[in-house]
């Protein structure tokens, strides 16, 4: 197999920014009089989008404080939560491990390298921008740059048309579900890590094609199958 274009999810898989999306619920909760929610709880919601994370989080505490029902509407949270996050996004965001190397090291060797991500495309550049990885990618998609959000394969074949690649010499890596099934509508290879984001569910569960333990692993697999096909190239 020889890849041209790797795509990668943002939240989750590149980047942990778990911290700041908790920071922004919480916030949004204050407004409307509900105490501060654990982080880990909130990071338990995380995986399919910033709104499912918000609904579940207020019925956690609906389920707790049902009184809070005529108070905690979901059109107006969902609104103070856009806001907030404006404020926070990028501020506590941490790429993981080998991030920068691992793509680096991909365009180097020729490869074409993406981010597609469900995030608004403002907010997924400043976190990209603030984690000092948007010189590392060749074309970022958010996911209001698009009609259609993943797992709609919209997003990856617009990808691949602007990247000038083909889906069976391209592979999308993700932390969730939406991933996976994004990569296989698209025809493309569809890859996991373990970390990140799922809704609290094993990424396993959705029988990714391969799980990487590792963002440089990644990058080593695709450049040593290149080099196999003798199609190494140099860097755009």
């Amino acid at each position: 197999m020889r890849y041209s274009v790797i795509s990668f999810d943002l939240d989750g898989t590149l980047v942990d920014t778990a911290a700041e999306i908790a920071e922004a619920a919480n916030r949004t909760l204050a407004e409307f009089g509900v105490p501060a929610q654990d982080e880990a709880l909130i990071t338990g919601f995380i995986g399919h989008g910033a709104r499912q994370m918000m609904l579940r989080l207020m019925a956690h505490v609906l389920l707790q404080e049902p009184g809070r029902a005529d108070t905690l509407r979901p059109d107006a949270v969902l609104a103070r939560l856009d806001a907030h996050y404006g404020a926070t996004a990028g501020l506590r965001a941490k790429p993981y491990a080998g991030c920068r190397e691992a793509l680096r090291a991909l365009r180097d060797s020729g490869v074409r390298v993406a981010c597609l991500t469900n995030k608004e495309h403002r907010y997924a550049t400043k976190v990209l921008q603030a984690c000092g990885l948007a010189n590392c990618l060749d074309y970022m998609v958010g996911g209001d740059l698009l009609p259609q959000k993943k797992p709609d394969p919209a997003g990856l074949h617009h990808v691949l048309g602007v990247l000038g690649g083909q889906a069976r010499r391209a592979a999308h890596v993700g932390d969730s579900r939406t991933d996976i099934e994004t990569a296989r509508a698209a025809g493309a290879d569809a890859w996991a890590v373990p970390w990140g984001y799922n809704g609290g569910e094993s990424i396993l569960l959705a029988q990714p094609g391969r799980v990487f333990d590792s963002l440089p692993e990644i990058a080593e697999h695709v450049i040593d199958a290149n080099r196999a096909w003798g199609h190494v190239g140099t860097c755009h």
